[in-house]
């Protein structure tokens, strides 16, 4: 039985997948929770199929995952874009992604929380976005990754005392499927894009991945309520997406 226990919303692909990986590496127990079973299979991975827009569906497999397992860290990694400007958004998207990115996370950690308070540790890290500053056509998106970041200070406060860290790692442009979602895949557009980023390219999930490796490191104890750009500086340098 390993020593730590991590579960990774969207671990089926992308960042997720890369960061199950490494830890997988470092010998923990990974547990993915998405609708899409993960590309990689070891003794270690454990895949709970879930659609996180369906809250009853969520409630479920947390209490599935908790009844099982002694959860020490948790990564909200799992996200949507719903592009559009704001003359086309709805109110719904706005509806949709608060219960994916913040409905969601704020259910499992209930599940997580009694492990992680008697064991007095906790990692719980939210994949954020630089797009939480504003960028265009991410009216319900940018809403939802800012209040990621409220969510995540107000429960930094309220479980240091328990030796429970809260961190959000928020990703500029990162080469994955919501990615080339919205930019072609090898387009001009991507090229004229990672020219404009400070650093002169675009980010990888490894780039993100090792973000979140620092937060999920037990000597990473001092460390709470915190937001790191993982974005090649578009945070400081703002660029049209």
């Amino acid at each position: 039985m390993s020593e730590y226990t991590a579960v990774i919303t969207g671990a089926s692909k992308g960042i997720g997948a890369d960061l199950a990986g490494k830890l997988i590496e470092r010998g923990y127990t990974v547990i993915n929770l998405s609708r899409n079973a993960p590309e990689q299979a070891h003794e270690r991975m454990i895949s709970v199929s879930c659609d996180l827009l369906d809250a009853d569906a969520v409630s479920q497999a947390a209490r599935q995952i908790a009844a099982a397992h002694e959860v020490t860290h948790f990564v909200h990694n799992a996200g949507l874009i719903w592009p559009n400007l704001v003359e086309e958004a709805k109110p719904e998207d706005i509806t949709g992604l608060a219960q994916l990115h913040l409905g969601s996370a704020l259910t499992l950690l209930q599940s997580f929380l009694p492990a992680m308070k008697a064991r007095k540790f906790g990692r719980v890290m939210f994949n954020g976005s630089r797009a939480a500053l504003g960028v265009p056509t991410r009216t319900a998106y940018s809403a939802t990754k800012a209040g990621m970041i409220g969510m995540a200070r107000t429960w930094a406060l309220e479980l240091a005392p328990h030796g429970i860290t809260v961190n959000v790692v928020a990703p500029g442009p990162v080469q994955t499927d919501n990615f080339w979602g919205i930019i072609p895949k090898g387009s001009e557009r991507e090229s004229e894009l990672a020219a404009k980023i400070p650093v002169g390219r675009l980010g990888s999930v490894d780039d993100v991945s090792n973000a979140f490796l620092f937060f999920c490191d037990p000597a990473s104890s001092f460390v709470t309520g915190q937001t790191l750009y993982v974005c090649g500086g578009t945070s400081i340098g703002m660029i049209n997406l």
